[in-house]
């Protein structure tokens, strides 16, 4: 697959909070993943990924700090759908098509710096996290749903899990919300992708794995 996507030098650094545009199109992180994990022949294919195939998905790298709930975020996936009277809905939409020649079906914000210094695991996790969020439309009985011409009904996907740390110390998985014993069984076995799959896909921090 080559070199994995690097962020614009100026953005990074001291540079990189005092720039006039902290945001950037980036159509060739967008290639790459597209490459990478979703098309058929990926080197890290994740099936789950099936229903972006078709999907125009708009990439940004960023250098503007951001946090929730007294966390950094690192990366950020939305749909783009808009909010306001029609000439702010008008200005969202002619900025996003000026960027990537069409109105996406999901935007995907990536901060720069963080991006810039991960080993190409922390990287391809990032990347294909935000990609798990651009997810498809379920039924009453979990079954993908389509739109009228067959394309896939897209939506925003959850996490598998949702618990805080402190309650599996206190009480123990079984206790735990959701599907987090899954996550705990999935956590005790060894990757799947390995260390040679990932210089192959990223081909830059092979020493930093």
């Amino acid at each position: 697959m080559g070199t994995r996507p690097r962020p614009p030098e100026d953005l990074l650094g001291a540079e990189g909070a005092l720039t006039g545009r902290p945001f950037r199109p980036a159509p060739e992180l967008a290639a790459w993943a597209h490459a990478t994990f979703i098309a058929e022949d990926a080197p890290l294919l994740n099936e789950e990924h099936e229903h972006l195939r078709d999907a125009a998905i708009g990439f940004v790298w960023t250098s503007t700090g951001n946090a929730r709930h007294g966390n950094t975020v690192v990366g950020q996936a939305e749909m783009t759908t808009f909010q306001g009277g029609r000439w702010s809905k008008g200005r969202q939409i002619q900025q996003l098509c000026e960027w990537f020649g069409e109105l996406p079906d999901f935007l995907v914000t990536i901060d720069a710096g963080y991006a810039d210094q991960a080993s190409d695991a922390a990287f391809c996790s990032l990347v294909e996290h935000e990609l798990l969020h651009c997810g498809q439309e379920r039924d009453g009985f979990g079954a993908p749903k389509f739109r009228r011409d067959g394309s896939p009904a897209f939506a925003l996907r959850g996490h598998d899990v949702e618990e805080f740390v402190s309650i599996v110390v206190r009480y123990g998985v079984g206790a735990a919300a959701g599907r987090t014993a899954d996550l705990v069984r999935a956590a005790a076995q060894a990757p799947l992708i390995g260390a040679d799959e990932l210089r192959g896909a990223c081909g830059t921090c092979g020493g930093r794995l």
